[in-house]
């Protein structure tokens, strides 16, 4: 029993938000080398995972601790509120696994070298700040900007300059449209739980932008990243591929647009998740087509 709620507890239906970035960047990679070093590739995306689940653990302790985590929560089960495990526990395992994606790190320093050290470094710090520190950034406005970057710039960037020790533009407009759909999860998350989280002092961007606004930021997040291909203007072909999900992404905008907010967006978050995914992969498809 207890192995099963660790891993509730690490939030499996999430972690392919770390997944893509590394796989996105390191079939740019491919792209441009035809070729790919797969030991870094494979240090790099188990130390992205370690980090997500760091951080969703982390999260799980510290939201119980300042009573964002109460038993009308809208959400999946939390290990911490449930009483599976102490928030000692929680947060010990936290640290084992930042610690452990440190100590991959040293082998990715190695391998790329200061830009790498300053990737994995602010990476380590912001899972840890995300729920941790005075100042949590999941209790602000910035939760989405801190997914776009670290879970789309960063992750992709890094990756792909791990293989080549170089950055391209190219790099940059993927990990952009990487990070927008990883923001959309997020977004999920806070408009479902706008009104528990306003009660816990959880003032995120839904609380600033108010549902309707909040409901075309997420329509601008779903939808930007199809405009890849033009933005690539033939340089990578294979990219037309991420248009197959297109369909996917506007039953999601629907259902968004239309449910009242409450449990059925347990379902909607997940289904974003795996949009990024089925995106990621189809655009690593086409990139090393």
């Amino acid at each position: 029993m207890q192995i099963k709620h660790w891993l509730l507890a690490v939030r499996p239906k999430t972690l392919g938000i770390s997944v893509v970035p590394v796989l996105v960047g390191t079939a740019l990679a491919w792209a441009e080398l035809n070729s790919v070093i797969w030991l870094p590739a494979l240090a790099a995306l188990i130390a992205a995972i370690l980090i997500q689940i760091g951080t969703n653990l982390y999260n799980d302790a510290a939201d119980f601790e300042r009573g964002a985590d109460t038993p009308d929560r809208l959400g999946p089960k939390r290990a911490t509120a449930q009483g599976w495990f102490s928030a000692a526990q929680v947060k010990r395992a936290a640290l084992i696994s930042f610690g452990s994606a440190f100590l991959i790190g040293i082998y990715l320093a190695w391998v790329g070298g200061w830009p790498i050290i300053l990737i994995g470094l602010l990476s380590l710090l912001a899972g840890y700040a995300y729920t941790g520190g005075p100042r949590p950034i999941a209790y602000s406005a910035s939760g989405e900007v801190f997914v776009f970057i670290f879970f789309g710039l960063m992750a992709v960037s890094g990756s792909y300059y791990l293989q080549t020790n170089s950055l391209t533009a190219e790099t940059l407009i993927c990990a952009g449209a990487i990070g927008l759909l990883a923001a959309a999860v997020l977004l999920v998350n806070n408009y479902r739980d706008l009104e528990t989280d306003e009660r816990a002092a959880k003032l995120t961007l839904t609380h600033y932008l108010g549902r309707e606004r909040a409901r075309q930021l997420y329509i601008l997040l779903m939808l930007l990243p199809f405009a890849l291909p033009v933005a690539f203007n033939h340089r990578y072909d294979g990219s037309w591929l991420v248009v197959l999900c297109l369909p996917f992404a506007l039953w999601l905008l629907h259902r968004f647009s239309t449910e009242p907010p409450g449990r059925g967006f347990n379902d909607i978050l997940a289904n974003t998740a795996k949009l990024q995914l089925v995106y990621g992969a189809l655009l690593s498809l086409g990139l090393i087509l």
